[in-house]
Order: structure tokens, then C-alpha cells, then sequence
């Protein structure tokens, strides 16, 4: 029997989570891809910030990211954008396996963001917190999307068309996985995610639905926003629980 830790173990899989796991070992890269997680693209620069290093540090950090499929770079004139790639989209959920303990508060501030990320925010590029949360549990309820979160109804794509204003059908070819859940690490049930996900978060920042709060990842619902809210049945967010 081989001696455990030999390697003998060692498959595609393994090789392939063991270098996922290194690219996640420094703070410096875990920062970055927190910055990234607003679903938007960022140059090398202002994830130098995010991670506070300096410009060359992080052109080894983003190589290491890219090379592991976690970050895709793009040239956009003379600059460097860096977006997440699908892969990474599925780090966030594994936050979900521990228990969720809020930093401290150190001031009014950082308690109102805080309430923000927990109100509303992007999980890369689609609806998390309890916003995402009460939208899929209202597409769930509705029967717009099937009990694993994996189809949408004939019901949904109406739903959605209606609600939303989304072609369904659209984005059947988008290359994408159409729907799935993502499991919320702050409210311990599934958004939706996938192309459907990605859709609706899109639909809701073009119409103001919600709207980005500088400096974080936490977004502001909007009057418009509570009015859509309210015509899918959903509790008006001063209403949600603490």
C-alpha cells in the first residue's frame, strides 16, 4: 500500500485543485479577486491598489491568476483589463461552508456597508444577498424555474419576459449554463446564477433597479427597484429582518 501523502494519488483532478489552491494562498491574490467580484473588469492598477502591492508585484499575481484559469486578461489599448472567469464565479459559495462572522465594526461606516453586502450586492456578475436570495425564492415559488435550479419553465420564460423584460430564449445560446444556483454565503440559501443570473443583475443596473455603491460591492435599491419588488409579492426591503 502506498504510503499516504506519496503522490500516488495524484490524478488530473488533484494536480488541477492543488494549483487552484496555491493561487488562493496569498492574501495579495484573495484580495484581487474579492475587488473582481463586482462582476466588472479592472486594470492592473487598480487591483494593485485592492491588494496594496506595487505594480510588479501584481503583474506576478494576475500571471498566476490567469494561468489558472481564475482571471481572464483582455488588451484594451495600451492597459490590461482583468475580469473573472466562470470558474472563479464558483469561489464565493465555499465561503457558505464556514460559518459567517461579520468584521467588527469600527465605525458608522463600515456597519452601513456591512448592512449593504448583506442587503444587496454582486456575486460576480449576478443579484446576491438578501435581494438575490428573495428573487429566487420567488422564481422558485412561481415555478419559473425548476425544484434544482437547474431548467426554466415555460412559466418562467414568460415570468421573466414579463417582470424582467428578458428573452429567455436568447440566452439558451449564450454559452453559458443557463440557470443554476449559487449558494450565498451571507444567507445560507441559493440566487441564481448562470446566464439567467447574470441577465437579470444586468436588466436590474441598466434600469436602475439597484445601483452601485461606490468603494464595495454593495448595491442601493431604488424606488423603481422596490416597485418591481413589490409586483412579484416580495417585502419591501425595509421591511427584510437584520
Amino acid at each position: 500500500m502506498a504510503a499516504e501523502g506519496s503522490g500516488s494519488h495524484n490524478g488530473p483532478m488533484a494536480t488541477e485543485l492543488t494549483r487552484i489552491g496555491r493561487a488562493l494562498g496569498a492574501p495579495a491574490r484573495v484580495a484581487m479577486l474579492e475587488a473582481l467580484f463586482d462582476g466588472r473588469a479592472h486594470t492592473a492598477g487598480e487591483l494593485a491598489r485592492a491588494a496594496r502591492v506595487s505594480a510588479a508585484t501584481a503583474s506576478e499575481h494576475l500571471r498566476m491568476l490567469v494561468e489558472v484559469g481564475l482571471v481572464a486578461m483582455s488588451p484594451v489599448g495600451r492597459q490590461r483589463h482583468f475580469r473573472l472567469t466562470d470558474r472563479a464565479a464558483m469561489l464565493e459559495p465555499l465561503a457558505a461552508g464556514a460559518d459567517y462572522t461579520p468584521p467588527p465594526v469600527t465605525s458608522l461606516k463600515l456597519s452601513a456597508e456591512q448592512r449593504r453586502v448583506r442587503t444587496a450586492r454582486t456575486c460576480y456578475d449576478h443579484l446576491a444577498g438578501q435581494l438575490g436570495v428573495r428573487i429566487c425564492a420567488e422564481a422558485l415559488h412561481r415555478e419559473w424555474v425548476g425544484p434544482g435550479l437547474d431548467t426554466v419553465t415555460v412559466a418562467g420564460e414568460l415570468g421573466f419576459g414579463a417582470h424582467f423584460e428578458l428573452d429567455v430564449g436568447s440566452l439558451r445560446g449564450s454559452g453559458r449554463t443557463l440557470v443554476r444556483g449559487c449558494m450565498d454565503w451571507t444567507e445560507r440559501g441559493p440566487h441564481l446564477a448562470g446566464a439567467l443570473g447574470a441577465a437579470v443583475a444586468e436588466r436590474a443596473l441598466a434600469s436602475r433597479w439597484v445601483t452601485r455603491q461606490p468603494g464595495g460591492r454593495g448595491l442601493r435599491i431604488t424606488a423603481s427597484g422596490r416597485r418591481l419588488l413589490a409586483g412579484l409579492g416580495i417585502a419591501d426591503p425595509g421591511d427584510w429582518a437584520e
